[in-house]
């Protein structure tokens, strides 16, 4: 049988299969899966971070402003794209109000189509004439008024990664102290940049592309990347570079620092900034619509020292991406967080680096997760589970409050809860399979409320073998043997099932244990396999109710008809020893010793004796004296001295009756023969009395012995 030890090993094992499981399913997961999944559990620790402390501006900072090119601005100023005079207009507007810089999320990377002079340098290029392309010099052109719009303010101008060109950019110096860590950063072969007449005029260029993750999100920001070898900004990093009307990049290695202006970053291998989640209302609350910014609807106060980022929403503008709050966020939005965070100082990055330290981590959380689940009780074991995981979950919100430092919760989490409910269910199907053991051993041999108390704290019982006081009570048909050859098999087989069936009823409902049953004969055990209180007077109690119950049930038709016989009980106590005994697919549990043996000696001498239920010494010396008579001294085999037994006293003996019996019975000791003259009277007065006959003739025979 399964005991607690062996039900602690079972899921000890079943912990530490789970554990390695999870581990070689880690280690054998894609690695974009496993940052994906990190980087889900950095989304939530952010994302409580946040609604617990939101982000603030530092007090000094420009403010954050997105003119937004939005579905309004399409309908009233023309459908995407417009005339570069159009976007011209709308720069002219903004840098009139003097923000500190200007970066556009916009890609201007071809010549402007739709301007007079664009049209006539096509149609003199076309037709050949000079005097159409001179013409096209003084006429409105929509790229140099863009490009003198550009001047009036910093402006930042946009390029993006080109994984099969090559384009040459004029980027900003970055100058380098060591030799800091750059084969992370996201490189391209080359960059399609804005037309070079753009360029001219803009006071820095950075990095439009914004990174993915492999479900679509974009999490990060570049602050660096490289364009075939050479080191670009992104587009935010860029703009705040101008804020801080700085001239350079300063990059060092060992600790790995950039720093631009007042701006100083711990800087990431990969050379991405994690974004924190930014609410929707408050990117509504610094967007400006486009069309007001045209019309001048909006106080100039609201652009002046502003860093101004020129985007759209517009879905006709194509730049529209998923982020970790929304799944349509404007990229020139999330430029816009990525500068707050930048002026506001805030870095995230992981606690842990190395993926195989992450790994390791998650171990010694499925390690623990297994000890929990084995060793403690369930409710208590979920407990600490929970507790863990709090700690968790407050060290990743503690981490990135008080240090920016990134750490996942989610895969301890999951990691964890997995490997305690494996561990849970495999402990219950273990404690279930005890439970129904003990039920199936034990059920039908004990009282219903012993055997719930041994499923409920199975290190009650020593089924593996231990020496305890028991009292043995057997039980014997008398004449089965001639009663199998008159009785038809069936009949008989059912009267014996209803025999043993009231028989194991009333051990059981006196706290007995039925042994085992064997031909005609039950074997109880009392004090076994739990200890039980005044076990020697309840085995008593219980044969005088067993001898009450056969007599009236041989007297029934059935077993009256087979001639069923009287049932005869020896009852002894002492110490033996108990335990599972037999082949592994066969256990009995059984008792062995001289009490056990007595027991069965007992009974058989009920037949000398003519009494229904035989009781040893040490049983009738632990019982109350005054519901036994004597019934002399006998000798049984395997002992050498002869051995007082008793029994109870038959019902309907009157109190002056009694006392002469015993009487009597003191007589005997010094008169066998006037003793067994006393006997004889009290035979003629109780004729249905057999042990007093038996008594009478055994002591004539006494007397008549030389």
């Amino acid at each position: 049988m399964l005991d607690r030890f062996g039900m602690h090993r079972f899921a000890i094992a079943v912990g530490a299969i789970a554990v390695a499981a999870l581990l070689a399913a880690i280690l054998l997961s894609p690695m974009a899966w496993r940052e994906l999944f990190r980087e889900n559990g950095y989304d939530l620790a952010l994302a409580a971070d946040q609604w617990l402390a939101p982000q603030s501006q530092r007090q000094g900072e420009p403010s954050v402003i997105v003119v937004d090119i939005d579905r309004r601005s399409l309908e009233a100023l023309g459908p995407w794209p417009w005339p570069r005079a159009t976007t011209a207009s709308l720069l002219e507007a903004v840098a009139a109000a003097k923000p500190a810089v200007v970066a556009l999320d916009i890609l201007f990377a071809e010549a402007d189509s739709r301007s007079p002079a664009a049209l006539a340098r096509q149609v003199g290029a076309m037709s050949s004439r000079a005097d159409l392309l001179k013409l096209a010099e003084e006429l409105p052109d929509g790229d140099k008024r863009l490009a003198e719009a550009g001047r009036r303010v910093p402006l930042v101008l946009g390029f993006v990664l080109d994984p099969q060109g090559a384009s040459a950019l004029f980027l900003p110096p970055v100058i380098m102290r060591g030799a800091p860590p750059l084969e992370g950063l996201w490189s391209a072969p080359g960059a399609v940049g804005p037309l070079p007449l753009l360029m001219e005029t803009a006071s820095g260029i950075g990095a439009l592309s914004l990174p993915a993750n492999v479900d679509g999100v974009v999490r990060h920001v570049p602050y660096l990347v490289t364009v075939d070898s050479n080191i670009a900004p992104g587009l935010a990093l860029e703009a705040v570079r101008l804020a801080y009307s700085a001239s350079t990049y300063f990059l060092q290695a060992d600790p790995s620092i950039l720093a631009t202006g007042d701006l100083k970053i711990h800087f990431p291998r990969d050379g991405l900034l994690r974004l924190l989640p930014t609410e929707l209302n408050r990117r509504a609350a610094r967007t400006i619509s486009a069309l007001d910014i045209v019309r001048g609807n909006v106080d100039a106060f609201r652009l002046a020292g502003a860093l101004v980022l020129i985007g759209g929403s517009a879905p006709e503008l194509g730049g529209l991406r998923a982020t970790a709050s929304d799944p349509l966020t404007p990229s020139a939005q999330i430029q816009a967080d990525a500068i707050e965070q930048m002026l506001s100082g805030r870095f995230p990055r992981p606690l842990i680096a190395a993926t195989l330290g992450q790994d390791l981590l998650l171990c010694g959380f499925g390690i623990l997760a297994a000890a929990a689940g084995a060793a403690l009780p369930p409710l208590l074991g979920a407990l600490s589970v929970v507790g863990i995981l709090a700690l968790t979950w407050i060290a990743a919100i503690a981490g990135l409050h008080f240090a920016d430092r990134l750490i996942d919760p989610l895969s301890p989490t999951l990691v964890t809860a997995i490997v305690f409910l494996g561990v849970s269910v495999a402990s219950f199907a273990a404690a279930h399979r005890r439970e129904m053991l003990v039920r199936r051993r034990f059920e039908q041999h004990l009282a219903p409320e012993v055997v719930r108390r041994i499923v409920r704290e199975p290190g009650l019982l020593k089924l593996s073998g231990e020496r305890r006081e028991v009292t043995a009570l057997f039980t014997d048909a008398e004449g089965f043997t001639a009663m199998t050859h008159r009785a038809d098999p069936e009949e008989l087989v059912s009267v014996l099932d209803a025999y043993f069936e009231g028989i194991a009823t009333i051990v059981v409902d006196h706290g007995g244990m039925v042994d085992k049953i064997v031909g005609d004969a039950t074997h109880a055990l009392f004090n076994a396999p739990l200890d039980l209180a005044g076990h020697p007077q309840m085995a008593v109690e219980c044969a005088i109710a067993i001898n009450a119950w056969t007599e009236s049930y041989r007297a029934m038709p059935r077993p009256l008809a087979i001639g069923f016989g009287r049932t005869r009980i020896g009852i002894e106590t002492g110490q033996a020893i108990v335990g599972d005994v037999g082949l592994r697919s066969k256990l009995d549990y059984t008792a062995y010793g001289d009490a056990v043996n007595a027991a069965a000696r007992f009974e058989a001498a009920n037949k000398e004796l003519g009494s229904a239920i035989c009781v040893g010494p040490a049983t009738a010396a632990r019982c109350d004296s005054a519901i036994l008579r004597p019934l002399g001294a006998i000798f049984v085999r395997g002992r050498d001295e002869a051995l007082s037994v008793f029994e109870p006293w038959p019902t309907g003996a009157t109190v002056k009756w009694r006392e002469q019996y015993l009487a009597a019975f003191a007589v005997a000791a010094v008169d066998p023969r006037r003793a067994a003259e006393l006997f004889e009277k009290l035979a003629a007065e109780r004729r249905e009395d057999v042990v007093v006959k038996a008594m009478s003739k055994r002591l004539q025979d006494r007397a008549g012995q030389p």
